[in-house]
């Protein structure tokens, strides 16, 4: 029995041939490079050596596709449009024209982000990095809604650039990508690339020069829960109004807010029995003082303390923890030796996890950040956490609020 085979340049090629057809169905057209006079003379100022010599060689490649002497003088005329003149032609054009516009990776302001967001844990993700995951997601998408319809859509494929024309840009979740996509915002300068990966999924990288007060913009009134398989992002819900605290309360409150004006780090603790309104009072202090700030809230329980780095692409954040007395217990105690929480949270107090890093090009993160801390009472509380420049402000609860 005969065998057969496959020719599989010529089934790649087919293939790469209806998707360059899908891309011009779906409302992409071809990119075509314009002249521009201040590039040209600038090539002819700065390069006139290689400008005169590339300009020769297609002279005297079109001399012979027009000089055969066995064909007649159509035959000659049509070897002008034949394959290999067009491609000395379009490597001449694509030397006196500049290239289109195309990101600056050197940008030291960059987002990215896997679209969609995982969903469900695996053996290398817990459930505090999904909704960290789903965070990171909601900015990028919240920042392009910002942004809104960009001055540019394109992608390579096939030797060729393919744009979309504003009036065809319907989302990008229906955007075609066939390879990577590039748009642009110019006013703003800000580029947005789109990489493909199996099962529909897609990397969104944000770049711009400044790309920070767009991600304020998108995460204002933003608040997450990071509590096992509660987690989740939201607002803040706030049901008691900072007015409606006793009087010392209140005086208190305007201590700290004045302390969140004045310093790049703070860390408050209140006290008190149950019901004194210590957690009603950290939900009023988020949504009233630290969410029109730009503060976006993160309320954590205790196991996520120990797995919690702040999100560095976050300018402004605010900590929430509650019962803080069964997180960082005294160490000398026979209860706390057995988990390393009081390092966690001493860490994050100290400032060791955000700011005590200076990356490789040489900037230090200057991020702000709150910790609102509650406890039942300080006496079971590791003495270091009470120790001068980690709590900055603390304040006993007596009244019964709830």
């Amino acid at each position: 029995m005969a065998m057969g085979y496959f020719d599989t340049s010529e089934t790649a090629g087919n293939s790469h041939k209806l998707q360059s057809l899908s891309l011009l169905a779906a409302g992409w057209r071809p990119l075509y490079r314009e002249l521009d006079w201040d590039f040209l003379n600038n090539l002819m100022l700065n390069d006139t050596q290689e400008l005169t010599q590339k300009t020769l060689n297609l002279m005297g490649n079109l001399a012979n596709a027009v000089g055969r002497n066995q064909y007649t003088w159509w035959a000659n005329l049509l070897n002008l449009f034949s394959e290999n003149t067009r491609y000395d032609l379009d490597e001449f054009w694509e030397y006196i024209t500049p290239d289109p516009p195309y990101p600056d990776f050197r940008y030291q302001e960059s987002l990215s982000a896997e679209v969609p967001a995982p969903r469900s844990i695996d053996r290398n993700m817990i459930a505090i990095d999904i909704v960290l995951h789903q965070l990171r997601e909601l900015t990028i998408l919240r920042v392009l809604d910002c942004l809104g319809c960009p001055d540019l859509v394109m992608q390579y494929y096939l030797d060729r650039y393919f744009y979309l024309p504003p009036q065809k840009f319907a989302g990008w979740k229906r955007l075609d990508v066939v390879n990577t996509v590039q748009a642009c915002w110019q006013q703003p300068d800000v580029w947005l690339q789109i990489e493909t990966f199996d099962r529909g999924k897609r990397l969104y990288t944000l770049m711009a020069k400044e790309l920070a007060p767009w991600v304020s913009k998108a995460t204002y009134n933003l608040a997450v829960m990071l509590s096992g398989y509660q987690s989740r992002v939201g607002q803040v819900n706030a049901e008691y109004p900072i007015r409606s605290f006793p009087r010392d309360v209140q005086d208190f409150s305007d201590a700290v807010q004045q302390a969140i004006f004045d310093q790049q780090r703070l860390a408050v603790l209140v006290s008190g029995k149950p019901g004194t309104g210590k957690t009603a009072w950290t939900q009023a202090i988020a949504k009233e003082i630290l969410v029109p700030l730009g503060y976006v809230i993160f309320i954590l329980d205790h196991d996520a303390v120990e797995h919690f780095v702040p999100p560095s692409y976050l300018e402004r954040i605010c900590l929430i923890i509650n019962e803080a007395d069964n997180l960082a217990q005294d160490r000398a105690t026979l209860a706390a030796q057995s988990n390393t929480r009081t390092e966690h949270i001493l860490s994050l107090l100290d400032g060791t996890l955000y700011q005590s890093v200076v990356d490789l090009i040489g900037n230090q993160t200057r991020q702000r950040l709150v910790v609102l801390m509650t406890c039942n009472t300080v006496d079971r509380l590791d003495p270091a956490m009470l120790r001068k420049g980690r709590v900055d402000l603390t304040c006993e609860f007596t009244h019964c609020f709830v």
